[in-house]
């Protein structure tokens, strides 16, 4: 059976960590692809995201200011990390006070990142979805404006590349679903 367009950009998407190539990543573009991304679902309408975009233009003084927040003895190397891609969105969650709402919250925004992703691919737009330690820092809170009720819940490096990663394999589908029993 012939797989979708949709079916082979999820199996073609790929993590592109680095080797950004020097294409400048547009404002303009980040927000047409938020703003297909944003019909992900979203429990009670809540939409509980939002963006902020850091530009080739600002990354160095972005990526000084977060390395700053690192010991000393890390803050080079840190520095060289947020300056690798061509641009990073923070992806900012709204935090509620019930758990249920927390993880509804959670799941529309990494559907939202994932609506994201795949509409980047297609564009030939490399993504990759980090967590490092500082999105858990309250100096990088500050100085991204992020609210006592809101959470970094990831940096999203992005670039153009010129060659696609290989695949790495997926565990088959039979070691991970069962079917439940009367």
């Amino acid at each position: 059976m012939e797989k979708s367009n949709l079916a082979k950009i999820i199996r073609e998407r790929r993590a592109i960590k680095k080797g950004y190539n020097d294409k400048p990543v547009e404002e303009e573009t980040v927000r047409e692809l938020l703003n297909d991304a944003r019909w992900a679902p979203t429990h009670g309408m809540r939409q509980p995201w939002r963006f902020v975009f850091v530009g080739k233009e600002e990354l160095p003084v972005f990526a000084k200011r977060v390395a700053e927040t690192y010991p000393e003895n890390m803050r080079e190397n840190r520095e060289n990390y947020l300056n690798e891609p061509n641009a990073i969105l923070v992806a900012i969650m709204e935090v509620p006070e019930l758990e249920k709402q927390w993880d509804e919250n959670f799941g529309a925004i990494a559907t939202m990142i994932q609506n994201f992703w795949l509409l980047a691919w297609e564009k030939q737009l490399g993504v990759v979805w980090k967590t490092n330690p500082h999105i858990y820092d309250d100096k990088v809170k500050e100085i991204l404006d992020v609210k006592k009720n809101e959470k970094i819940v990831g940096f999203i490096h992005l670039g153009y590349f010129d060659e696609k990663p290989a695949p790495k394999e997926r565990t088959p589908l039979d070691e991970k679903f069962t079917r439940f029993k009367i």
